[in-house]
């Protein structure tokens, strides 16, 4: 019986099959080697005697490798008697083992992942008998020799506006990456591609690929984002070997039914709220107009609040709409009328626009005023308009004011309510109408005149006026590069190297009102100057020309040289009367009449009267002498008959008897006249003497 068990541990160790069974089977093969050992009993006993010494064997049964390793020594060495020989059973792993001079070589690289334990069986035989049969068993250990790797490279999702935060928009079975390597553990990175995309989106965890929505999407703001989504199968990025995977995510966010329709122009508008229009017209007592009513700021017309879905809008008037007047366009909100008024009135009629789907609508007011008298037509004050663009403008320039170039071509209608104007261009391309703003169209290469007319309308009354707008394209004006002097500059100004950039300086308006206030300053204080200067010098004739006009005058030709103290010198003229009489004063002679020459004849009678008896108190006596009368209280007008004289005329009202007569003119005395009673040079006249 010993010999038996002896035979047994050299056919195969405690060792051997116990590592062998637990590798193959488990741990469930722990309890066969009880059952196992009376069938070996059997099998050796039959055995002729001496083979027990006859049997094969090996060093090791059990042996590890790592898996993309090559092998190249001998796995174990094995023993075989003399008259058997050793081969691999039907049992070992095909293409893996190879038995060279009684050793066992492992032929492939282990793979881990396609095989985790081999089998060599090795069999000896004597003839075609077998006489032992041998396990060895070479167990694989797994490396990370494999990437993960994601079952997509760009995955798009579309993810609606409206999708509630904390939602996990793709779950973590569309995300999760694959790795040969069956222990790795795999981490997840989320990286932003598109700015800010992180604020939106991330991961439920390190290891958990799920997406989630962590902020309120905007379609307005943004309509897509894009990820870079990583993977790695170690946690720490310096760990040797480690494998890192990538793949792009790329979320289209949808526009959601979040807005009712917005009635156009918005009074003020944003990506979430409009203040909508409303709607003013006019029409015409009795007059059913053919074409659609001309409504300010525009025509009825709503668009969907969510562009990106733009459904279409239909419209019908809720209320207002009195004995069926009006009628409106469900499709284009064209308002007509199909029912006169005749009294005025004015009509408030409610507007909706709700959209296709029947979703969501607004509604809008529409004030339509019915009146007797349509108003004026606008009114431009200039038939011709002239204004100026520089050559090779482009599109959207505005045109100049011709006048002042510094300043835009403002065409402007003067209306009751010029908030009801517009502005268009109705015989031009080249030219539109923004406001009261002359734009262009296109660009415009040629030195050339257009001529434009503008069409102002009365969108309250539909009454229109028109001018004509000339354009001219023009080069733009630019100051020589030596200054003003053109190219010849003088040689001050060459020195100046700043002289032509300064020369070269436009001044706005405030900077020339600046200037102009302080010239008119200076030329105020200038004024005022002079004014001083006059007075000092000039004063005091001034005065004297004041005093004299202010002094009573006789109504005849008097000469206020004679004072009444010398009148009792002369000889009184006989007079009926107490007291002399007043002479009446001649009609003055026409301006225009020349001077008559000078003579020593006495000049004849003026007038028929001076036929009369001279004697006659009533006698008419000629007031043009060359000499003087003594009689009193008369009259004369003395021509002197030096004609180069300084006055040649003297009138003389008071003669004095003491006073020289007065024969020649004041530059120089006539010796031949007559002497004045009281003798004496007669040749000047007194200070106070009135020339004429």
């Amino acid at each position: 019986m010993r010999l038996c068990w002896q035979a047994v541990q050299r056919v195969l160790t405690p060792r051997a099959w116990k590592e062998a069974a637990v590798a193959r089977m488990g741990e469930g093969a722990r309890l066969w080697p009880p059952l196992l050992l009376p069938l070996l009993l059997v099998e050796l006993l039959g055995r002729a005697p001496g083979a027990q010494a006859q049997a094969c064997s090996v060093n090791q049964t059990f042996i590890e490798v790592k898996e993309n390793e090559n092998v190249t020594k001998p796995l174990v060495d094995i023993y075989v008697p003399e008259d058997q020989q050793v081969t691999l059973g039907s049992l070992s792993t095909p293409s893996t083992f190879q038995i060279r001079n009684n050793q066992l070589f492992l032929i492939v690289i282990p793979d881990y992942e396609n095989s985790r334990l081999l089998q060599a069986q090795l069999e000896c035989r004597r003839g075609d008998t077998v006489v032992t049969q041998l396990r060895v068993f070479v167990s694989v250990l797994d490396i990370n020799d494999n990437p993960p790797i994601f079952p997509f490279t760009t995955k798009v999702v579309n993810v609606s506006e409206d999708t509630k935060v904390n939602s996990i928009v793709i779950p973590e079975t569309d995300l999760e990456a694959q790795d040969g390597d069956k222990d790795d553990i795999l981490f997840y990175t989320l990286q932003e591609v598109t700015p800010g995309a992180n604020d939106f989106f991330s991961l439920v965890g390190t290891n958990r690929p799920a997406l989630r929505l962590d902020k309120q999407l905007d379609f307005y703001r943004d309509q897509n984002m894009t990820f870079q989504l990583l993977v790695r199968d170690t946690e720490q990025e310096n760990v040797v070997p480690s494998h890192t995977a990538m793949a792009m995510l790329t979320l289209n966010v949808l526009p959601a039914d979040l807005r009712p329709p917005w009635f156009l122009p918005c009074a003020y508008s944003d990506n979430y709220t409009c203040i909508q229009a409303q709607y003013q017209g006019a029409i015409t007592i009795g007059q059913i107009p053919p074409d659609p009513l001309t409504l300010s700021p525009g025509p009825i017309y709503a668009v969907d609040g969510d562009r990106g879905i733009d459904q279409p809008i239909i419209y019908s008037i809720l209320d207002g709409n009195q004995d069926g007047v009006f009628a409106i366009n469900e499709s284009s909100g064209n308002l007509t009328m199909v029912l006169d008024v005749l009294i005025p009135t004015t009509f408030v009629l409610l507007v909706k626009g709700e959209q296709a789907d029947l979703a969501r609508y607004s509604v809008t007011q529409v004030s339509v005023e019915a009146r007797a008298d349509p108003g004026s037509p606008p009114i431009f004050s200039q038939s011709l308009y002239r204004g100026s663009v520089a050559l090779g403008s482009g599109a959207g320039t505005a045109v100049k004011d011709a006048a002042t170039p510094s300043q835009l071509l403002r065409i402007r209608a003067q209306n009751l309510d010029s908030s009801a104007l517009t502005y268009r261009i109705t015989n031009h391309s080249y030219f539109s109408m923004e406001g009261e703003v002359l734009l262009t169209t296109v660009a415009l290469e040629n030195v050339e005149v257009f001529y434009a007319e503008v069409e102002a309308k009365n969108t309250m009354t539909s009454l229109t006026a028109t001018t004509v707008v000339e354009i001219q394209v023009k080069e733009e004006e630019t100051l020589p590069p030596g200054g003003p002097g053109g190219e010849g500059g003088s040689t001050a100004g060459d020195s100046n190297p700043g002289g032509g950039l300064a020369e070269d300086r436009r001044f706005s308006v405030t900077e020339m009102a600046v200037l102009g206030g302080v010239l008119g300053a200076l030329l105020l204080l200038a004024l005022l100057a002079l004014t001083v200067l006059i007075y000092k010098n000039y004063g005091h004739r001034l005065k004297y020309c004041s005093g004299k006009a202010l002094e009573p005058q006789s109504c005849g030709f008097d000469n206020q040289a004679f004072t009444a103290d010398n009148e009792a010198e002369w000889a009184p003229a006989s007079s009926p009367a107490s007291g002399p009489a007043p002479a009446k004063a001649p009609p003055p002679a026409p301006e225009d009449e020349p001077p008559a020459p000078p003579n020593h004849s006495p000049p004849s009678p003026v007038s028929p009267a001076a036929a009369r008896v001279e004697g006659s108190p009533t006698a008419v006596r000629s007031i043009l002498t060359k000499e003087r009368r003594p009689e009193g209280g008369y009259k004369a007008v003395w021509f002197g008959e030096d004609i180069g004289a300084e006055a040649d005329v003297v009138v003389l009202n008071a003669p004095t008897a003491d006073r020289a007569g007065d024969s020649g003119s004041e530059s120089g005395g006539d010796e031949d006249a007559d002497p004045a009673p009281a003798g004496g040079p007669v040749d000047a006249p007194d200070a106070n003497s009135t020339y004429i």
